[in-house]
């Protein structure tokens, strides 16, 4: 990989983790599109650091105190009841099904899971999971809302974004809309509770990158400097849009491009 190919592809990480479109299968189809070899799952994974860096840095002050409060409130019972704790013990038990399963089925993910067939479908399939949770979600509540079995069921959903295709904000999003979450308060519980996956999954394949005909040291380096300026313009802007617009057009994007890989595929144009 060149330094021009490691700067598209950290563009292309800045402006897809965060939006419903999924991140993981954009750096797998870039490249397929453009001729360029498969970066990698470990690339994948370290790159996704630099927008993790955009989002501790976008809501620093908000990790600050959902920190300080739980650490609070494991010594003083009286804190448990915070709004900052229960979201400190609700980001830990979100994190746990996609930390088991990652480890469990890694060899699958790196893999088999890489399938531009498979990432087509998880394109169209999750599109249509995001539309309905748009149309039959309440969106009527926020952030402080939530409850121990909020945590549970969208850290399930996280764990979905395991299969490239799928997106880790679409899957979240999704869940946090079928259980009423406005739009925008879906969209940061989902930010946040991504901090610790991303975070723990980047330090966990630091040691494969260069490994297996992957991109090396110097481009990923360039690519996850890229991924964080552009990933936190995305952040305000993602934010900012929810606001006041429905998430149709991220699902038509979705579906246009799944049906596209797959026509491909099925044409032998790519070969996935």
């Amino acid at each position: 990989m060149d330094a021009f190919q490691a700067i598209v592809l950290g563009i292309v990480q800045g402006l897809t983790e965060f939006l419903p479109i999924s991140s993981t299968a954009h750096l797998r189809l870039v490249p397929a599109f453009a001729g360029w070899d498969d970066p990698g799952t470990a690339f994948t994974a370290v790159v996704q650091l630099g927008t993790m860096a955009a989002v501790l840095l976008y809501f620093r002050e908000d990790l600050w105190n959902i920190a300080r409060a739980w650490l609070r409130s494991l010594r003083d019972p009286e804190a448990r009841g915070t709004l900052d704790a229960r979201l400190g013990w609700y980001l830990i038990i979100g994190t746990i099904p996609v930390s088991i399963l990652g480890v469990l089925f890694k060899d699958k993910i790196e893999t088999d899971a890489r399938q531009l067939v498979l990432i087509g479908i998880a394109l169209i399939v999750l599109g249509i999971v995001l539309e309905i949770a748009e149309k039959v979600g309440r969106k009527e509540r926020e952030i402080d809302s939530l409850t121990l079995r909020d945590g549970v069921i969208i850290g399930c959903a996280q764990a979905a974004a395991l299969v490239p295709g799928v997106s880790r904000s679409g899957s979240t999003i999704s869940a946090g809309l079928f259980l009423g979450l406005e739009r925008a308060a879906a969209a940061r519980y989902s930010f946040l509770l991504s901090v610790p996956a991303v975070v723990l999954s980047g330090l966990f394949e630091l040691k494969d990158v260069g490994n297996g005909g992957g991109a090396g040291a110097v481009p990923t380096i360039i690519a996850t400097i890229f991924a964080f300026i552009v990933g936190y313009a995305s952040i305000a802007w993602f934010l900012k849009y929810l606001t006041r617009h429905p998430v149709t057009v991220f699902v038509v994007y979705r579906v246009v491009l799944g049906v596209v890989v797959l026509a491909l595929v099925a044409s032998g144009t790519l070969s996935g």
